[in-house]
């Protein structure tokens, strides 16, 4: 009798598993009626060209800084773009900030449109053409530093304004350019800028940042192409682990070797990674892209109250992208130990960047090293560091106006939202924006992605006059 009643719940199980995979399928598609943007996409390449061959190369040792490279930029705008600069007031803010202001019918409900000109450095060696040559190849491919990090989404804001003052649009709300030249260090030009806004009592409905993009094969079992469009991203902190010793000759090695007890810690850490959470980005994003996998993974994503620890373990074992949507990651990637050989160091560091999930903090995180390690001679010391951002609504007027924009650009594409792994400008105007979203406005295959702040950053000169096709939609929108 328990026999038949077991077997009786295992078929119900199943075909409770079953039936919700089934009906796992994916909203009718919309259709998409797009008004064309007549761009010229030659001159988008060459203003973007004449953009990469200004070295402005960001660096936390001002020594390195060629500040006239930045003012040569900022000196170039003004030239590319006589409309802008005639119908948009210009402020320069903080160290590199420029802040640009177009008024529109009304100011209730202003956007944001970000990017930043600041890049990171780049030497001669390792690339196939200089990486401030700004050149445009035979296959129509453009070369250099920023084309892809973010000059080419600065030249795509401003190419699609540049054409619609041309032809007299004025939009219905006010819009804000937002462009900083010390992203990628960090600094203070973004947070000086949302200071500014906020005092001026600026509370946009919208913010546009880099971030996701439109990507093929990232998504397991899904073979369209996905506009991912980040609602949130992870917060981020630099450790410092550090042991101390009394140093000394190599001859009389102490009980406890520094070097040694560091790397236990390190291994300590690896061999323990935070544990996985399914966070709400990415519970959307898996509900999104999930109804267009194989049946198989349907089976999964539609049941995650019963799959979830299995995806968890899919995640982990993929590492990458997926495994950093999923868990707070610590990577090691910098060492410091004795000047020579035979000399014990007085201390023993290494630095990690650490990427935090939303739900957790730079404390807890800390606190969770520490219950790792339980090694009272580890020191740790946060160097830096900022929390996860909040959540942006993917029911919000401006998420569908940014998806809508999307899908009439790149038709057929899905969108889907998710959290952004790297760190951004715009998790500061959280602070008086409630829907900030991350999209780089553009197609990327694998291989384009991985040269963001590699060797041979390029992007096809027809991807220019896509982003700013987008952006001339989002405006239009706005």
């Amino acid at each position: 009798m328990i026999a038949w009643i077991i077997l009786g719940l295992l078929i119900v199980f199943i075909a409770v598993i079953v039936i919700r995979a089934l009906l796992f399928a994916p909203p009718a598609a919309e259709v998409q009626t797009a008004e064309e943007i007549e761009l010229d996409y030659g001159a988008a390449t060459d203003h973007l060209a004449q953009m990469v061959r200004l070295c402005t190369v960001s660096s936390r040792n001002t020594v390195l800084v060629d500040n006239r490279q930045f003012e040569a930029f900022q000196n170039l705008l003004p030239v590319l773009y006589p409309e802008v600069t005639k119908t948009c007031p210009r402020e320069f803010i903080g160290e590199t900030g420029m802040l640009y202001h177009w008024k529109g019918m009304q100011s209730d409900n202003p956007t944001v449109l970000m990017a930043h000109y600041d890049v990171v450095a780049a030497s001669d060696q390792g690339w196939e053409k200089p990486p401030f040559s700004g050149e445009l190849d035979e296959n129509n491919v453009l070369w250099g530093r920023g084309t892809l990090d973010t000059k080419g989404t600065l030249c795509g804001i401003l190419e699609a304004a540049e054409l619609l003052m041309k032809q007299g649009f004025v939009p219905q709300n006010d819009i804000y350019f937002s462009f900083s030249g010390d992203e990628e260090i960090m600094g203070p030009s973004a947070p000086a800028i949302v200071a500014e806004l906020e005092r001026r009592g600026v509370k946009p409905a919208l913010v546009l940042d880099e971030g996701g993009a439109i990507v093929e094969k990232l998504f397991p079992g899904v073979q369209e192409k996905c506009a991912v469009i980040g609602i949130g991203e992870k917060g981020q902190m630099d450790m410092e682990f550090k042991v101390k010793s009394h140093g000394g000759h190599t001859s009389a090695p102490p009980v406890k070797n520094p070097v040694g007890t560091l790397c236990k810690a390190v291994t300590a850490v690896e061999n323990h990674p935070f544990p996985a959470r399914l966070t709400p980005a990415a519970a959307q994003m898996f509900d999104t892209l999930g109804r267009y996998s194989g049946f198989g993974l349907k089976i999964i994503f539609a049941n995650l109250w019963c799959f979830l620890p299995l995806l968890k373990l899919i995640c982990s074992k993929s590492g990458g992208e997926l495994n950093a949507l999923m868990r707070t990651t610590c990577s090691f990637t910098m060492m410091q130990g004795s000047s020579a050989p035979n000399v014990f160091p007085p201390e023993a560091k290494m630095t990690a960047n650490l990427r935090i999930l939303r739900g957790e903090t730079m404390d807890t995180a800390t606190q969770y090293l520490k219950g790792i390690i339980k090694d009272a001679d580890v020191e740790l010391t946060r160097i830096q560091g900022t929390n996860p951002s909040p959540y942006a609504d993917v029911k919000s007027t401006q998420w569908s106006l940014v998806k809508s924009a999307v899908s009439e650009t790149w038709p057929g594409v899905l969108v889907a939202p998710y959290m952004m792994v790297a760190c951004s400008d715009s998790r500061h105007f959280c602070k008086i924006c409630d829907n900030v979203l991350r999209f780089s406005a553009m197609e990327l295959s694998k291989e384009e992605r991985g040269l963001i702040h590699g060797l041979n950053e390029r992007i096809p000169a027809e991807k220019i006059g896509k982003a700013a096709e987008f952006f001339a939609r989002v405006i239009k929108k706005c």
